[in-house]
């Protein structure tokens, strides 16, 4: 199993699409085996959800993803934690034993504007579309 979080100096980035490094970990009977960061080079949501498709995911851990992206990685068969937030490192062990606090339904398109101040967590500190 391959595990890959969205990563900012070893916290959950929580913006999916904008995300410029993955943290993935091999995982293998429930334990972690190795963990490595790589580079996106900044493609966006389409382009990441083939990225960790072609890399072997089949779960990740993200703060903010919006539906399009959610749709992409869903046909790629990958499982998604959005919502989450902390440290990776954390996140992937709290996924393993089953504790990992994520909401199922996070969203963040910002392609709207979101009206009502705060949304729950920091879609890359500007709160827009948020839901």
């Amino acid at each position: 199993m391959k595990i890959a979080i969205t990563y900012d100096n070893g916290q959950i980035f929580q913006h999916f699409g904008r995300t410029e490094k993955f943290k993935i970990y091999d995982v293998d009977n429930g334990e972690i085996k190795e963990s490595f960061v790589v580079d996106t080079d900044g493609q966006g949501h389409g382009a990441l959800a083939e990225f960790l498709r072609q890399k072997g995911v089949d779960a990740l851990i993200c703060g903010g993803i919006g539906g399009g992206a959610r749709e992409l990685l869903s046909q790629a068969g990958i499982k998604i934690y959005g919502g989450a937030s902390g440290s990776c490192d954390e996140a992937a062990n709290a996924l393993l034993r089953g504790t990992l606090v994520y909401n199922p339904d996070v969203q963040c398109s910002h392609h709207e504007e979101h009206h009502g101040g705060e949304c729950g967590h920091s879609c890359h500190g500007d709160k827009h579309g948020c839901r």
